[in-house]
């Protein structure tokens, strides 16, 4: 996973990306203090009746695509494990 810095307020997340859609995020800090975002969404929630809000930050997409386009932050290869693999493979 590499370091991606939010360019709006700084706070830094480790990243994977697999795909352009499919993008792998590790908090290194908690996200309801470090992001003012995701503190602003937490407090919504908290003061909704249902409880819930979905929690995105506009800004660390961002971040996390300009990283892609400025080849920071390259799409990494993933290979799924095929049903049947792990047995062939004891068997031999």
């Amino acid at each position: 996973m590499k370091p991606i810095d939010c360019q709006q307020c700084g706070t830094t997340v480790l990243v994977e990306k697999f795909s352009i859609p499919h993008t792998s995020v590790q908090w290194v800090s908690d996200a309801a203090t470090s992001c003012p975002r995701f503190a602003e969404a937490s407090a919504d929630a908290r003061d909704s009746v249902c409880g819930t809000t979905a929690l995105s930050c506009t800004s660390l997409s961002q971040s996390i695509d300009d990283a892609v386009h400025d080849g920071r932050l390259e799409l990494k290869s993933r290979v799924e494990p095929v049903i049947g693999d792990a047995l062939v493979a004891d068997a031999v």
